[in-house]
């Protein structure tokens, strides 16, 4: 079993900065990749990065690159999302996701029913 807890800012203004952090416990060793989904009122929940733990490989939405970095720092367990220049329309409902599975096809992960533990969720609202 892993346990995945989310924590950071909830607002921010267009422009800024904040920063997600997800902390893992449990069976963290079996982790293979970890990531980001988001899902807004209305809309159905959408990929939005992902990191391998074993080559800190990354992979982003197109609407994020530039903008956003995932990162990983494995001696404390730990996932960030680094938002920079957040825009109204990222707002949203963040879940930190980390898969057990293993894939060699780094788009096996690109989809939500690639990965087998969920955090709770936390809410970021950006206003323009």
């Amino acid at each position: 079993q892993v346990q995945l807890v989310e924590s950071g800012e909830g607002l921010a203004q267009a422009g800024g900065s904040l920063r997600l952090a997800c902390a893992a416990s449990g069976r963290t060793g079996s982790t293979y990749v970890m990531g980001w989904f988001r899902q807004a009122p209305g809309k159905e929940r959408e990929f939005v990065a992902a990191i391998r733990r074993s080559s800190s490989s990354t992979t982003y939405i197109d609407s994020v690159k530039g903008r956003f970095t995932i990162s990983t720092d494995n001696a404390k367990n730990t996932m960030y999302l680094q938002m920079n220049s957040p825009k109204p329309e990222d707002t949203a409902v963040y879940y930190c996701a980390a898969s057990t599975i293993y894939s060699a096809r780094f788009n096996y992960y690109l989809s939500g029913a690639s990965y087998d533990y969920w955090g709770q969720g936390t809410q970021v609202t950006v206003s323009s």
